[in-house]
């Protein structure tokens, strides 16, 4: 009986234990995150912005002409 209460771990043990566990969940998340669908996000609105630009431009020639 003593060697399985020296085993587990006290109540405030099992809480940090829980808290560091999903603060590293947390920032495996995150780092999937910023690594993959960030750039995506980013590289997808300035090819956007790069169309935009180019058909604003092009309509502009096509007035002055």
């Amino acid at each position: 009986m003593y060697q399985i209460l020296a085993i587990m771990f006290e109540f405030d043990q099992f809480l940090g234990f829980i808290m560091f566990l999903s603060i590293l969940t947390i920032g495996f998340w995150l780092l999937i995150f910023l690594t993959a669908i960030l750039p995506y996000w980013i590289g997808g609105s300035l090819i956007e912005r790069l169309k935009e630009n180019k058909k604003r431009k092009e309509e502009q020639e096509q007035e002055s002409a």
